[in-house]
């Protein structure tokens, strides 16, 4: 085929799809001509309703700790935590430089994902739970929706094997298996901030001595 036939070709596809376009475009404008004030107000009333069930699903997720990334004293508290949020991610750590590595993702990952309730729990303190979820290698993410274990992140093998994974990379890694919402009314992070929150959190981990153990 020539290049003028090849142009010609390239034309019609553009034109079907400018056309497509705008029938999509005209389709929704009549749809908006035939609302009428009761139409109107009742959307607005929907979305008001919505906008109610949000603000107290974010009131009641901060309430139970969400958004922040705090550690759970015992064993006991585990359980009470993980009865009250539909989403947990659960942290097994030691005072090690991985887990450290971790916590800082994770603190970050707090607080764009207030859908999910982030917690650490030390693994040595914690023989009993340990040795039921058959915790081994720390660090260690315990992926728990409505009260059960559903999936784990296991070290670093999942992202990449080394510590220099980014905070996006665990986000995906969580996203995966449902525990957090990677978009959508329930993540309050945007674009920016998580770049912002990667080169932060490499600062921070550089900070850190990489001899601890």
């Amino acid at each position: 085929m020539d290049e003028s036939k090849v142009q010609e070709v390239l034309e019609k596809q553009i034109l079907t799809v400018a056309k497509a376009v705008e029938d999509k475009i005209d389709e929704e404008i009549a749809v908006l001509d035939r609302l009428d004030l009761d139409d109107i107000e009742a959307l607005r009333e929907r979305r008001l309703q919505q906008m109610k069930k949000m603000a107290e699903k974010r009131s009641r997720w901060i309430s139970l700790g969400h958004g922040d990334f705090s550690e759970i004293p015992s064993e006991k508290e585990f359980f009470t935590a993980v009865k009250a949020s539909e989403r947990v991610v659960c942290h097994f750590y030691r005072e090690n430089w991985p887990c450290k590595v971790m916590d800082k993702h994770l603190s970050a990952l707090a607080k764009q994902h207030i859908e999910t309730r982030f917690v650490k729990l030390h693994a040595e303190k914690s023989p009993f739970l340990a040795e039921k979820l058959k915790i081994v290698v720390l660090p260690t993410l315990a992926l728990i929706k409505n009260a059960k274990v559903d999936d784990y992140v296991v070290g670093f093998d999942q992202l990449g094997g080394t510590d220099e994974f980014s905070t996006e990379e665990l986000e995906e890694r969580l996203a995966k298996s449902q525990v957090i919402f990677y978009e959508g009314e329930s993540s309050i992070g945007t674009s920016r901030s998580r770049e912002q929150t990667k080169r932060s959190v490499r600062q921070s981990t550089n900070s850190y001595s990489s001899d601890s153990e």
